[in-house]
């Protein structure tokens, strides 16, 4: 009887023990993303990692993969959903599929400037669209700049006209498409990584993309000119599974929030550095010719692509369009 009791208490101590070693184990939050480290979402989720393991050491550690190293801007979300990875930072042109309401970013000369971003994205409504797709389990955490998109091509775009006839790399973005197609343009829907080699080849004849993007990914190699339209933005919304986020341990989760809104405010000051730090590395290269358009060229842009809006406004909502058109005025 002593000898089973003996073994009894051996068994509940190896278990005992066992549960506190697994509950030693650090949670592991791999952050995947498509571009490289040194852009604004690069150096984002650097910066993520490095104040989570600072601040939260042997409870958390973060794993980041950039440059699709581990999954491709086609298969990320998947990938998120089906738990293989914690958090993405995805375009805002990616998510039609989940809601419409966020294709409102994708609309051609609603925002003025990088301020009226912000603006927007601070308001009510702007905070609203992080919670618009709990019921498909993805919870937004918050917004990162990557900055204003400028088109560019193999040859001057001066004029609306001049789009015409050619192949434009695209998101997977119907509103995008529609944009481009109202030019007289083809949209081809085309993943990030592979849009150098599609520009050297010839399979497509432009994109369009922040200055960041266009360095980083050596476009000014393949690229005659860019026309600085600021048509519209790409930012990322920062997004987890809602089921990791909310079963996360209270005290954790509340410090990764914290360190969010830290992050978040230091990626979004940076976005606008880098993109003006690599729009000089364009023209110090002086393989791109930048065109900057007077502001009658720029309305000329922005009146040929306004009908774009009035063909989703039922989608997204035209008081949410409305609300994101005001954010131009500053209060």
């Amino acid at each position: 009887m002593l000898k089973r009791l003996c073994k009894t208490l051996a068994c509940m101590l190896a278990i005992s023990a066992l549960g506190t070693a697994m509950a030693a184990e650090p949670i592991v939050i791999k952050f995947s993303h498509v571009v490289g480290e040194q852009t604004p979402k690069g150096q984002g989720a650097l910066l993520f990692k490095q104040l989570v393991e600072e601040r939260l050491p042997g409870k958390v550690r973060v794993e980041v993969y950039p440059n699709s190293t581990l999954y491709g801007d086609d298969k990320e979300m998947e990938a998120l959903l089906l738990g293989d990875v914690q958090i993405i930072a995805r375009s805002l042109a990616k998510f039609e599929q989940y809601t419409r309401t966020v294709q409102l970013f994708d609309l051609p000369f609603l925002f003025d400037d990088i301020a009226a971003v912000d603006r927007f994205q601070l308001s009510p409504e702007g905070q609203k669209l992080l919670k618009s797709m709990e019921s498909k389990n993805v919870t937004g955490l918050a917004y990162w700049h990557n900055g204003m998109k400028q088109l560019s091509a193999n040859k001057p775009l001066r004029s609306p006209d001049d789009a015409r006839g050619l192949i434009f790399r695209v998101q997977v973005s119907a509103v995008l498409e529609e944009q481009f197609k109202v030019l007289g343009a083809k949209a081809q829907k085309m993943i990030f990584s592979v849009v150098y080699q599609a520009l050297r080849t010839g399979l497509v004849n432009g994109t369009e993309n922040p200055y960041s993007n266009f360095y980083d990914q050596k476009l000014h190699e393949v690229q005659k000119y860019v026309t600085e339209t600021n048509h519209g933005v790409l930012d990322y919304m920062l997004i987890t599974t809602s089921d990791f986020w909310n079963n996360l341990p209270p005290d954790i989760r509340s410090e990764l929030d914290k360190i969010v809104v830290e992050v978040t405010a230091h990626v979004n000051q940076e976005a606008d550095r880098l993109n003006q730090q690599d729009k000089q590395y364009v023209l110090d290269a002086k393989t791109t010719e930048i065109i900057t358009l007077t502001p009658e060229e720029r309305n000329a842009w922005r009146e040929r692509l306004k009908p774009v809006w009035a063909t989703f406004e039922k989608a997204i909502g035209p008081d949410l369009i409305k609300a994101a058109e005001a954010s131009n005025k500053p209060q």
